[in-house]
């Protein structure tokens, strides 16, 4: 049976937050049934699925395209002004990679956009600094929300072509006009215009759906987490609203739609050729310790260890009363253990991700910053213990230090610390500061809705339209702001 002759270049998953509802491991199936060569996961602003995309496209044999729907907004210095919009809302473009320059500069653009943005504006990229990063990669014009045809849509052609030019200058070779047929009335509108632009100037034409669900028949509930991501109702009409024809068009279906273009169709299959990158799994890079006195890692891991075991034994474990064979009796156990833990700790090569925590967690209490006494396996740690890391004796306790770490199942250490909410910033700057603030980060964790939420959310989204008009408005009241499928939490790391 021969390959499917279209490839899906936009598609949101559930990384989208909010927003995507289409699951990286549902995707790569649903393209291998359908004999897809190759798709692209293009969330928007963020790569946060592309290690997941890549081994699930991988695996089902398909052509994984890393790629993603971009934000740019702010005003514009320089000769490149005509890329910025005459409104106040930001634009968003397609990117996809085509090798590990291109997503190396993808990177780039998405760091500027979050390092860079402030409560009140979305994550977006400056349009100055996209011709710096722009090597490697492939761009798709955006559709009615893009530069090109946002401008288009509010009767700008003018400003719409010179934004086309720039773009040109910015990705020779690697720009396409990017087409949708949704239904919408602005696509209808704008179609001609874009289709004489690309024409006039030479300029390939590609078909895109933007995918934001599997099937069609998934439209009701998608446009339910809509509503519950912007605390709306389904009854109002002043909100966003998507159409039943943002699923995973078929190829088939996609040769239908575009029947008068089929070469915007056949780009599909030339740009998914002209991408040749997947990100691989890494091992974890750890930053170095400064031991700043001319010992390696491990010597001065064991130096502190040392000090530090000696001071708890003195002052939690050994009493003047104990006659010298008590004291040793006592005291063995941890030395034992320690030497092991240390033993394991350096094979592993995690001496200096001990070093640095202890760092940072000394700094705090120095300073009269709560810290948490220890949560998790990291509190099976004797070594943890002499520095101070976690306030728990984990022999008193029984507590297993294979738990935390054992060379038998390799995995990267993870102290789960709680520092004191009101003053955690503290903590985060003097990491900063002192190791770099390019080497430090913060990670995010992913929540969804389960059953219980979902009841809860989905009753919120539809109360207007199914609650008599007799009933107090009261009850009406929009969702609370803390309900939001796929939330996220940042704590320091």
């Amino acid at each position: 049976m021969p390959q499917a002759d279209f490839v899906h270049l936009r598609v949101h998953t559930a990384y989208s937050l909010s927003e995507g509802a289409i699951r990286i491991d549902e995707l790569a199936a649903r393209c291998r049934d359908e004999r897809m060569p190759a798709v692209a996961m293009t969330d928007s602003n963020n790569l946060f699925g592309a290690v997941e995309f890549s081994q699930a496209c991988a695996s089902a044999g398909i052509q994984p395209i890393i790629g993603c729907q971009l934000s740019v907004g702010g005003e514009q210095k320089g000769p490149g002004q005509a890329v910025a919009r005459a409104s106040s809302r930001s634009d968003s473009f397609l990117l996809l990679v085509q090798n590990r320059e291109g997503y190396l500069n993808l990177l780039k653009l998405l760091g500027f956009a979050y390092l860079n943005a402030d409560s009140a504006t979305p994550p977006q990229v400056s349009p100055d600094i996209l011709e710096e990063y722009g090597e490697g990669l492939i761009a798709l014009t955006g559709g009615p929300a893009g530069p090109v045809g946002g401008l288009l849509a509010e009767g700008q052609e003018d400003a719409a072509e010179a934004v086309l030019l720039r773009l040109r200058d910015i990705y020779p070779g690697r720009l396409y006009v990017e087409l949708m047929r949704h239904g919408a009335e602005v696509e209808k509108r704008i179609e001609p215009i874009l289709l004489a632009l690309a024409y006039k100037h030479d300029l390939p034409l590609v078909a895109t759906n933007e995918a934001f669900f599997s099937v069609a028949d998934m439209f009701e509930a998608h446009d339910a987490l809509i509503c519950i991501a912007e605390k709306a109702y389904i009854s109002q009409t002043d909100r966003r609203k998507l159409t039943p024809e943002h699923y995973l068009k078929t190829a088939a279906e996609m040769r239908a739609l575009f029947a008068d273009l089929p070469e915007a169709v056949d780009n599909t299959l030339i740009i998914a050729r002209r991408c040749a990158f997947m990100v691989e799994p890494t091992e974890p890079i750890l930053p170095p310790y400064h031991c700043g006195s001319g010992r390696g890692e491990e010597e001065e891991l064991r130096v502190q260890a040392g000090d530090g075991l000696e001071k708890r034994l003195q002052t939690r474990i050994l009493r003047p009363e104990m006659t010298a064979a008590e004291r040793e009796r006592a005291s063995r156990p941890y030395r034992e253990r320690q030497e092991y833990e240390l033993e394991v700790v350096a094979g592993m090569g995690y001496c200096g991700y001990f070093l640095i925590v202890a760092d940072f967690i000394r700094w705090a209490k120095d300073r009269n910053i709560p810290v948490g006494p220890g949560r998790g396996s990291g509190a099976g740690s004797v070594v943890a213990w002499a520095l101070t890391i976690t306030d728990l004796d984990p022999l008193r306790w029984g507590l297993l230090f294979e738990r935390f770490l054992n060379p038998e199942r390799v995995s990267m250490p993870d102290f789960d610390i709680d520092f004191c909410q009101e003053r955690r910033d503290e903590v985060i700057r003097y990491v900063q500061e002192k190791y770099g603030r390019h080497h430090v980060a913060q990670i995010i964790t992913f929540g969804k809705l389960q059953a219980r939420a979902v009841l809860r959310d989905v009753g919120r989204v539809r109360r207007r339209s199914i609650v008599p008009d007799a009933v107090s408005p009261a009850i009406c009241a929009p969702p609370s702001v803390a309900t939001k499928i796929g939330r996220t939490n940042r704590k320091p790391k």
